[in-house]
């Protein structure tokens, strides 16, 4: 070691695993459990608590440790843990047939539970009990923040009894300051008192975060040993969440330079940060218990909330009136856009905003300036210096000579607030504020040199902690977040709309139309391809083997089966759809209250919308096929098994296995359906198909190419229904002509479309009458009564929702039918009306009617 050391800083204390000494307090004993319920580690200690040594009750069950009745109220506890981060804590408990009772808390970490116990109090009547609600009241009826952040402390002393309470406040830079105190008399005061970030490190304010209560019970205390130190993976026990964490020699010594014999420290959380804590110092032990302690962390808990309510409410209220004002200067430059080029203008419109000493404007490589602020030279090197920030983004600094040391400005300019006010080229409004010189009272000099005492150069310099101030230079007031915001305010509302709104319009025109470009020629080239699909289905579907309807029926489940699929690929803006979900559909569509006769068993994956539309034709086949001939067949017991998986190579491999059906021989002729299922995977996506005609049952092997199949992400919330679960109701069915005696309105601006809907509503059983726009509909409502109506939403240049209020005024029933998915159709006053996805169908139409619970008389 060399002879001279190496300057150092109380950043040192920075590196410290704080978390992990392997002691706890002697006040409590630890255990360390497995999942399993073997005891991993524990205290030396436990001897003086359960009544055997730490060495014999390693390896063992904690059931011979502790008695029944206490294991299972443990874990009823563990069963209300939700994170890592959470301690749960029972109160006068039994852990042995011994007379004593234990107040515990436990949590889990690592796939470990901690149980920390330690003796409750005998008498817990004579325990101090104060109202929750009346200190929150005493809180909410003061006035000021002062008197709120005093009214804390002094609530926090009662809850504890400790000599000294401090409310103690964090800056940006972690350094801290009191501003609140309760204490006994005599003992002096620290209120106004800062502490450099130093003497609460980086990892102990993490841990602040994590773990919001603390409590050291005596400093002199002899640390107790968790044992075995070190696991077989050569960690440490990780005492984050410890109740019973033994404390940092350093911290020790601190506090003994203090000379406080106990503390304890409620962490105080507003807006998910780190605002500070209430920090309690007893000049000697002192250990309240752990429902007192528990009832002093909801107090905190409780503080912290009505803080940032309190915070929130100041914020608004300014946020508010500095709003009225940008809305003023928008007004204002909205009438004479050349206000923006008068520097003079704008720092008189902003001051009652945002207050600041000077204002700086570069527009277009012209500049201006006005009040306290850099020169015209200086100006423009900060105007580089900010291009180098992200663009459109607020900057605001308080140092500003330590933030651009190359930059030459006047001593008396020390915050600046930079508003973007463009893009391309880069535009700004520059806010000044002036150096804000101030008095900084810290409890001891937090310069002073290094002195070497018992735990290395890191603490002993702050063994005096008498006041020392000293001036502070170089920093303006800073920029609050409010403040901040309302610059954003002013940027996006005012600036940006204002000076780019030209060349914006002109810009975005462009882009509009190159988009509306492609998404036609996109749109003209999935229609060709569609129409084509289609047309192939129907010719290739001809037979002279089966009657007319039972091709009609057979086309028809075919489109349908690929409109469901087209549905599913769109609802995900023609992303990759779930496989699990395309199999729901079908076979709830197919078979409806039967669909638990198809077992599903796979991981859910996601096809490509190529590969989606394809599957979608082969398992509609597939069904079709054995609801005809197949194990699906009949009201007997067959069944289908179908089950699927990716192999090593990213490949989805799909097995279908009929079970339980009519004996099965293989087809003479293949048809149309049975060429789908064996050709359609190798043609279309160059993946595998392998079909066989077993006697016991239909066998069929799929694989689809890995580059067409993703995994689905299991955080997405993807639904993932089952067969058995995908529909509770059974569908009306067209033979039944649910719709007899009914008068219907069938508003569809297309002549094809409108007879398609015409036939099924009336081999339904209904009284169909037709219109294609909104004129002809209103005139026929005018002389004719109706018992429901089916709108197109979508009738060329105007939509059906005038006809839907003149229904509903009627008290109408209707249902909206749209191929644009049901946000199209809910997106005005109807939006709880009944949607039905497009093309007509008896399927679709039925189902709709079964939902409506639509009925004659009902």
């Amino acid at each position: 070691m060399s002879g001279t050391p190496e300057p150092v800083d109380l950043s040192n204390c920075d590196r410290e695993p704080i978390h992990q000494l392997g002691a706890v307090q002697p006040f409590g004993f630890l255990l360390a459990i497995s999942s399993d319920w073997i005891v991993t580690r524990a205290s030396a200690n436990l001897v003086e608590f359960l009544g055997i040594t730490q060495a014999d009750a390693l390896g063992r069950p904690v059931t011979s440790l502790i008695t029944p009745e206490a294991l299972h109220a443990i874990r009823n506890k563990l069963t209300t843990l939700r994170g890592s981060d959470v301690v749960e804590r029972i109160f006068g408990i039994a852990l042995t047939s011994g007379q004593d009772r234990f107040d515990v808390a436990v949590h889990l970490n690592e796939g470990q539970v901690i149980i920390e116990g330690e003796r409750g109090p005998e008498d817990r009547h004579n325990a101090p009990s104060l109202s929750m609600r009346s200190m929150m009241s005493r809180l909410d009826h003061t006035e000021t923040m002062e008197a709120f952040f005093r009214e804390g402390a002094r609530q926090a002393r009662a809850l504890t009894g400790f000599d000294r309470v401090m409310v103690y406040r964090f800056d940006e830079s972690g350094s801290g300051e009191v501003v609140a105190e309760a204490a006994r008399a005599g003992i002096g005061s620290f209120l106004g008192l800062h502490y450099p970030a130093s003497d609460i490190p980086v990892q102990a304010r993490a841990l602040y975060l994590r773990n919001l209560f603390r409590i050291i019970a005596d400093i002199n205390a002899v640390p107790v040993p968790i044992l075995p130190a070190l696991d077989e993976h050569g960690q440490p026990l990780d005492l984050s969440m410890s109740i019973l964490r033994s404390v940092s020699p350093i911290h020790i010594e601190y506090l003994k330079n203090m000379g406080v014999g106990a503390s304890l420290s409620i962490s105080i959380v507003v807006d998910g940060k780190l605002w500070g804590l209430f920090a309690c110092h007893h000049y000697g032990p002192r250990l309240p218990s752990a429902q007192s302690r528990s009832t002093a962390e909801l107090f905190g808990q409780m503080f912290a909330s009505r803080l940032e309510s309190r915070e929130r409410r100041l914020a608004l209220d300014y946020e508010t009136q500095a709003r009225r004002i940008a809305d003023r200067l928008l007004t204002s430059v909205a009438d004479n856009a050349s206000l923006l080029d008068d520097p003079a203008w704008l720092i008189e419109a902003l001051a009652d905003a945002i207050p600041a000493d000077g204002i700086g404007v570069w527009i277009n490589g012209r500049l201006a300036l006005a009040g306290i602020g850099p020169d015209e030279r200086a100006f423009a090197v900060l105007v580089r210096h900010l291009n180098r920030n992200a663009a459109g983004r607020i900057y605001a600094v308080d140092r500003l000579t330590e933030t651009y040391p190359d930059l030459e400005v006047d001593d008396v300019v020390a915050g600046m607030l930079a508003i973007p006010i463009s893009r391309s080229p880069r535009d700004y409004v520059v806010l000044f504020r002036q150096e804000l010189a101030r008095t900084v009272r810290w409890a001891g000099d937090p310069q002073k040199p290094v002195e070497y005492g018992p735990n290395g150069p890191r603490l002993t310099p702050r063994k005096s902690f008498e006041a020392w101030s000293e001036l502070e230079r170089g920093r303006s007031l800073p920029f609050t977040e409010a403040e901040r915001r309302v610059a954003e305010t002013i940027r996006v509302t005012l600036i940006e709309v204002v000076l780019r709104l030209a060349d914006e319009v002109s810009m975005a025109r462009q882009v509009a139309n190159e988009r509306q470009e492609l998404l036609i020629a996109e749109l003209n080239h999935r229609v060709r391809n569609i129409l084509s699909l289609i047309t192939g289905i129907i010719r290739q579907s001809q037979t002279t083997s089966v009657s007319l309807g039972d091709y009609i029926r057979q086309i028809e489940g075919r489109v349908q089966s690929l409109a469901r699929a087209h549905d599913q690929i769109t609802r995900d803006h023609w992303a990759p759809a779930s496989f699990r979900q395309l199999l729901s559909a079908e076979t709830a569509a197919y078979l409806g209250k039967n669909a638990q006769r198809i077992r599903m068993n796979g991981e859910d994956v996601l096809l490509e919308p190529e590969a989606f539309s394809t599957a979608a034709l082969v398992f509609h086949e597939l069904m079709t096929n054995s609801a005809k001939y197949g194990s699906l067949s009949g009201a007997g017991s067959g069944t289908v098994e179908l089950g699927w998986h990716r192999d090593e190579e990213g490949s989805l491999r799909i097995g279908w296995r009929e079970r339980n059906g009519p004996v099965v021989a293989e087809p003479t002729r293949h048809g149309f359906g049975s060429t789908i299922i064996r050709r359609s995977i190798p043609y279309d996506l160059g993946g595998k198909a392998d079909v066989r005609y077993i006697a016991t049952g239909l066998e069929a092997d799929f694989s689809i190419p890995a580059r067409y199949v993703n995994s689905a992400d299991p955080a997405s919330g993807l639904p993932n229904p089952t067969p058995s679960t995908v529909t509770e109701r059974e569908p009306l069915h067209a033979d039944r002509q649910p719709l007899s005696g009914f008068k219907i309105l069938l508003v569809e601006n297309n002549l094809i479309i409108a007879m398609d809907g015409e036939d099924i509503l009336r081999r339904l059983g209904a009284e169909v009458a037709t219109a294609p726009n909104v004129a002809e509909a209103m005139e026929i409502l005018a002389g004719q009564s109706f018992d429901f109506a089916l709108l197109d939403v979508n009738l060329g240049d105007e939509t059906s929702f005038g006809i839907a209020d003149r229904l509903a005024a009627d008290g109408v029933p209707f249902a909206f039918a749209t191929g644009y998915g049901e946000g199209i159709a809910q997106a005005n006053n109807h939006s709880g009306a009944p949607v039905l996805q497009k093309p007509y169908t008896t399927e679709g139409i039925t189902d709709l009617l079964a939902r409506m619970q639509f009925s004659k008389g009902g």
